[in-house]
């Protein structure tokens, strides 16, 4: 029998998903940790009664432990009263994370989420690859709540992928690694072994894309897909060519954070876990306090409303003058809009005064990012995208829902990376 323990640990590891090795060899050092622990209390800080609830937050919070509590209560509490038809794929599978690692029920929303990617399908034989970053959610979410019914939706799903020609960002390429080794770890006994070569070979591109992306400083995409990347190379099966240096990365991503680089609470919130050896394929694993059931105290009714609140007047300009690209322009309007209000109020109020500055966002890990504007669209093949400058400062890589806008002129270039 002393086989069949060993079986059973090596797969106890499997199901686990985090790799040892990396944890034990990328770690953050002791004298560091109070930097980890003030961005932590930085994300925790941005959960209110007022503002829009992020489960990402929570997952993080649940991952690694949060030290507000009440904070953490009031999220699951938010998170609980969701309506699944006002949440996109991802944002549904997020929630659900989210409330498994809380020890919560989501009710009905798995179902839900269920019937959707049933009938999902990208909107092109070669979407762009930011399409599969909701649908890599969903399957995660689904895959942790019951592998086997959905392994048709992730078999399609990867054959999607292998199909489709278009790059990888780092963002989707880690969160489809993540959602794949899920269901690599969890082919139920007795299918094809087909499907194992499947995910292999879908995983392994993903991967080898990803480690194509890591610069000499250890930095993988940018210091904000990082967090992501750092937990898709922990723990796929399929681990690049090139040796992925993971304390190199940890020791830059703690450089910025000493710089004060962290302050966005989503770029936290997905680099939080991997600082402490954590991963989204670990949400099942969490184990619940008792105080956790306890039904959290409800907000206050709110004060008086403020009888005035000042506004502020913002130059904003968009600007494309890339050769090649077909439409040339340089416009700028000034919108009025509320001291303290995110990009998105001034994109949106421009928006509302002048159809020429129609804009489309894309969820990423981090939050929506400015994919669009003018019907002038990023390609991950061209390498464009659109960039965000406050003077020649530039903002938090098109980040439109959580930059705190205290800005007088912004300007938005079409450029090349």
């Amino acid at each position: 029998m002393a086989w069949f323990a060993v079986y059973l640990l090596s797969l106890l590891w499997a199901v686990a998903g985090t790799s040892t090795q990396t944890r034990s060899s990328c770690y953050v050092p002791s004298a560091q940790e109070p930097l980890v622990n003030g961005i932590q209390v930085l994300m925790e800080s941005s959960v209110t009664s007022s503002a829009y609830p992020n489960p990402s937050i929570l997952i993080a919070m649940n991952l690694v432990g949060a030290y507000s509590l009440e904070a953490q209560k009031l999220l699951t509490y938010q998170l609980m009263s969701s309506n699944a038809d006002d949440l996109t794929i991802g944002q549904l599978g997020l929630t659900i994370m989210a409330l498994t690692s809380s020890c919560r029920d989501p009710g009905n929303k798995v179902s839900i989420l269920q019937r959707q990617m049933e009938n999902w399908t990208p909107s092109s034989p070669n979407a762009e690859a930011s399409t599969f970053y909701g649908a890599s959610l969903a399957i995660l979410a689904l895959c942790q709540k019951n592998s086997e019914a959905t392994l048709p939706i992730a078999v399609r799903f990867a054959k999607t992928l292998l199909a489709n020609s278009s790059p990888f960002n780092v963002d989707t390429g880690a969160m489809a690694t993540l959602a794949l080794t899920c269901m690599y770890n969890k082919i139920p006994v007795g299918s094809e072994e087909g499907y194992r070569a499947l995910f292999g070979q879908v995983l392994k591109d993903i991967v080898e894309n990803i480690s194509m992306r890591i610069k000499d400083n250890g930095i993988i995409g940018g210091i904000y897909s990082t967090g992501l990347a750092m937990q898709a190379l922990s723990v796929t099966p399929e681990p690049p060519t090139k040796e992925w240096n993971c304390k190199k990365t940890m020791d830059v991503i703690l450089d910025e954070i000493k710089q004060g680089k962290f302050h966005n609470p989503m770029s936290i919130a997905q680099i939080l876990p991997s600082l402490k050896g954590k991963t989204y394929l670990d949400v099942p694993q969490v184990t619940c306090s008792p105080d956790h059931e306890v039904q959290p105290t409800l907000p206050s009714p709110p004060g008086p409303v403020p009888t005035s609140t000042s506004n502020i007047t913002v130059k904003y300009t968009i600007n494309n003058q890339l050769r090649g690209v077909e439409l040339l322009f340089n416009e700028t309007i000034d919108v009025s809009v509320k001291s303290g209000s995110v990009l998105l109020t001034v994109l949106e109020e421009a928006q509302r005064k002048n159809p020429m500055f129609k804009f489309e966002t894309t969820m990423t890990s981090w939050g929506l990012v400015v994919s669009s504007i003018n019907n002038i669209a990023e390609n991950v093949n061209h390498k464009t995208y659109w960039q965000f400058l406050s003077g020649v400062t530039p903002l938090d890589e098109g980040v439109a829902d959580y930059i705190p806008f205290n800005h007088e002129h912004i300007t938005a270039n079409f450029t090349q990376y």
